[in-house]
């Protein structure tokens, strides 16, 4: 899968976590944006969450289809996770592991990936992403579950 941009975020937690992948991003021919923080000062996630999830808002089409993924790394990834789906068609999911990355992508159109930076390595995460940028979603059945997570109501 092709995105223009993968935008990049974390907590203090997950800043170098965060930092390692965005330079494996780069050496992979890949475009990322760096949301923050730029050490590892005391940040709160949900501030960042937030921050990466319009970001990604803006990069949607008239259609809400976006042209890049989100990538939110705190101290487990659930957290961060859990502002970012705050946000209407944000739709933010931790993984731990490879299988969880692709069926995300495929089965939830998952376009933010949370990881947890106390909770699996680099070769993992740099697995997790790989997974989830690499995975289409399939719609069909699919579609209509995200269609009614849509339609949920959000205060």
């Amino acid at each position: 899968m092709t995105t223009s941009s993968i935008l990049l975020a974390s907590d203090h937690a997950g800043f170098d976590l965060k930092a390692a992948l965005g330079s494996a991003l780069i050496e992979r021919g890949r475009e990322i944006s760096d949301l923050g923080p730029g050490d590892r000062s005391s940040v709160d996630y949900p501030d960042m969450a937030e921050r990466l999830a319009r970001a990604l808002l803006e990069h949607e089409d008239a259609h809400g289809k976006g042209s890049a993924f989100g990538l939110l790394i705190c101290g487990t990834g659930i957290g961060i996770g859990i502002a970012a789906n705050r946000l209407s068609r944000i739709r933010a999911a931790t993984c731990h592991d490879v299988t969880t990355a692709r069926l995300a992508r495929a089965h939830n159109d998952a376009n933010v990936l949370c990881l947890g930076a106390r909770i699996i390595g680099l070769e993992v995460a740099l697995d997790c992403v790989d997974a989830f940028l690499a995975t289409p979603f399939e719609g069909g059945r699919h579609q209509r579950r995200i269609d009614k997570i849509e339609g949920l109501d959000r205060p």
